[in-house]
């Protein structure tokens, strides 16, 4: 499958195999955090209308997932982003975000938050490239150790790099 494009498409997060890459995704925050410092929204609250969910695959075979949960305020958060270890490394993570960064911006949000942990060198490194900046704890979330919370304008460029 190498050099075959990823198509990233809504899709329900229901099928097995996009079910195995949300239990990895957790299995990789808990391998990393205590369980009060995993944040990851559950299969049911990815289901929410107001929550976009996409899939990536290539060749038919998932090998990432993103969810964006639009406000109605202007604001948008990232939900989740999750890359398996058959595509890490490939940029698949930065179109993951580039289509939920559209996603929200297609539902009104001007400015998209997202929560990611400190451990997460890659992909803090990621959303730094793409123009994230800190900022402090938003929505429910408080402050805590293993945290580092980001914002973007939309309409503000990103970064090329990647």
């Amino acid at each position: 499958m190498t050099g075959a494009l990823h198509v990233i498409a809504e899709e329900a997060p229901e099928g097995p195999d996009v079910v195995a890459l949300i239990e990895a995704s957790d299995t990789y925050a808990g391998e990393r955090y205590p369980p009060e410092a995993c944040f990851g929204t559950d299969i049911a609250g990815l289901k929410s209308p107001d929550i976009a969910f996409v899939v990536a695959r290539r060749g038919g075979v998932a090998e990432g997932c993103g969810a964006v949960k639009s406000f109605g305020d202007g604001t948008a958060e990232l939900k989740r982003i999750f890359v398996s270890d058959l595509a890490r490394g490939s940029g698949l993570g930065r179109r993951i975000m580039a289509r939920l960064e559209a996603i929200a911006g297609e539902r009104g949000a001007k400015t998209l938050f997202l929560e990611t942990g400190l451990l997460n060198t890659e992909a803090v490194a990621m959303y730094r490239r793409l123009g994230y900046v800190e900022c402090g704890p938003f929505a429910d979330y408080v402050a805590n150790p293993y945290s580092l919370f980001m914002t973007r304008k939309l309409t503000d460029e990103p970064s090329n790099e990647g």
